[in-house]
C-alpha cells in the first residue's frame, strides 16, 4: 500500500468535507497529530477506527486502502489486487517476526548463562547467589515462551500428510516435539500426527 498516496487522499477528502485536521480528530476520538500523520503518509489509520474514518469522509474502507475513488466497474479488480498486498504485507512481517523470534531466543538464553556464571566468578552471600540464578531462569522462560509465541502465529505449520497449511494452538506448539522450527503436530484437516514444518504462506506450491 503507498502510505503517502492514502495520506493525501484522507487530506484531500479531510478538506471536500470542510473538516479541519483537530475537527476530524475529535469526531473519532484520536488527536490532531494521529490525523497529520495519516496525511503526510508516516502512519496509516488503525483498524479499528478505519470504518468510523470512512463513514466520516463518505468513502469506502476499498477507496481508502487505494487511495482513490475506486468506479463500479473496477472495483472487483481493485480488491483482489488490494486483497493480495494484504497477504503480502502479511508474509512479510511474518518473516520479520520470525527473525525476532530468533533474537529473543538467543539473548534469553545468553541472559540465562550470565546470571548463572556470575554467582560462580563472583563473591556474593547464599541469598543473591539463589537470586540471581533465579531471576535468570525467570527472564530466559519469559523470553523463550515469547518467541514461542512469535513461532506459534508467524506464518503456518504444514502438514506433511495432506500438506494443510494452519495456525495450531499455542499449548500444542508448546508441548509438541521438535526439530527447529519443524514441530510434530496433529493436522485438524486429517487428523494425522506428522512433522509439520513452518512456512510463511498460506497458499500451498503447486
Amino acid at each position: 500500500m503507498n502510505q503517502i498516496k492514502i495520506g493525501r487522499f484522507i487530506a484531500e477528502c479531510r478538506k471536500k468535507k470542510e473538516l479541519t485536521q483537530m475537527q476530524l480528530a475529535e469526531k473519532l476520538d484520536v488527536t490532531d497529530r494521529a490525523v497529520s500523520k495519516w496525511e503526510t503518509g508516516r502512519a496509516m489509520p488503525d483498524t479499528s477506527i478505519m470504518l468510523d474514518l470512512c463513514q466520516e469522509l463518505g468513502i469506502t474502507v476499498n477507496d481508502l486502502l487505494c487511495g482513490e475513488v475506486i468506479s463500479m466497474e473496477n472495483k472487483e479488480k481493485v480488491l483482489e489486487e488490494r486483497l493480495l498486498e494484504l497477504v503480502e504485507d502479511k508474509e512479510r512481517a511474518d518473516k520479520r517476526l520470525l527473525n525476532m523470534e530468533i533474537v529473543i531466543g538467543v539473548i534469553s538464553v545468553l541472559f540465562l548463562l550470565v546470571m548463572t556464571f556470575i554467582p560462580s566468578f563472583v563473591e556474593m552471600e547464599t541469598w543473591l547467589r539463589i537470586t540471581t540464578i533465579v531471576v535468570g531462569f525467570v527472564v530466559c522462560l519469559v523470553g523463550v515462551g515469547f518467541a514461542l509465541r512469535i513461532e506459534q502465529i508467524a506464518g503456518y505449520y504444514e502438514c506433511k500428510n495432506c500438506g494443510h497449511r494452519y495456525v495450531p494452538k499455542f499449548s500444542s506448539v508448546f508441548w509438541a516435539m521438535h526439530n527447529g522450527r519443524t514441530r510434530y503436530l496433529k493436522c485438524p484437516e486429517c487428523g494425522k500426527r506428522t512433522w509439520n514444518k513452518k512456512v510463511i504462506s498460506k497458499k500451498t506450491e503447486k
